[in-house]
């Protein structure tokens, strides 16, 4: 079934994040704080990275980091959340813009580019959200638990359309975040880093495939 647009009930989710208004020059500084944290807790952790490390990164005084932030801890924090948050913007996006319920090959070839832009922002996710439970449950407060239900909405307006036979949504979205993070991943973990495009499109149709089928033999 195709669809000129595809158009679901989403929850009242207030996913991007909305900062007080700062002038231009401001809002460089912070994302230079930002883009410089990245690259350094993804290189050298959080513990092995000093403020000042943070500052000469950036190029800012040492002070203006704590005009923006209050504190490196704060700092990591928004990195890992506002990557996040552009993830889950990216989900929703291209859940909208589908042009069938079954071109979910589409959305998951989308995640194996996608995903590297975010590259550093995973490695300190991953790396952090094991030493610091606030992290951990900041991303799966404001990220996970959103994500979830718009692919629960998403699902669940299928199933009532009658294209995807009646189940647990919220069951289907969690399988499908799981399928989604899984081609995020794939070129830099089950794929070789040098994979073609080919390669990467055969690994976004079989994952797809698998979950819009299954693996076992329809009677």
């Amino acid at each position: 079934m195709t669809l000129q647009l595809l158009s679901f009930n989403i929850p009242n989710i207030n996913f991007m994040r909305v900062f007080s208004s700062l002038p231009p020059s401001e809002a460089q500084t912070r994302d230079r704080i930002l883009h410089a944290a990245r690259g350094l807790f993804a290189s050298q952790g959080f513990d092995g990275t000093t403020t000042r490390d943070l500052a000469q990164k950036a190029g800012v005084a040492e002070g203006t980091l704590f005009r923006h932030f209050s504190n490196k801890k704060a700092i990591l924090v928004e990195v890992a959340t506002e990557g996040w948050v552009e993830i889950l913007t990216d989900l929703l996006t291209e859940l909208s813009e589908m042009g069938s319920y079954k071109a979910v090959a589409q959305v998951m070839r989308r995640r194996m580019w996608n995903m590297q832009k975010n590259a550093e922002m995973m490695r300190v996710c991953f790396m952090e959200v094991q030493f610091h439970p606030d992290l951990r449950d900041r991303i799966q407060l404001e990220v996970v638990g959103k994500m979830t239900d718009v692919a629960e909405a998403f699902f669940q307006t299928a199933m009532d359309r009658g294209i995807y036979r009646q189940m647990d949504a919220k069951l289907v979205a969690t399988v499908f975040l799981g399928m989604f993070a899984i081609a995020g991943f794939s070129h830099t973990t089950i794929m070789q880093p040098d994979a073609s495009p080919t390669e990467m499109q055969q690994m976004a149709e079989g994952l797809a495939d698998i979950f819009l089928n299954g693996v076992l033999v329809k009677e």
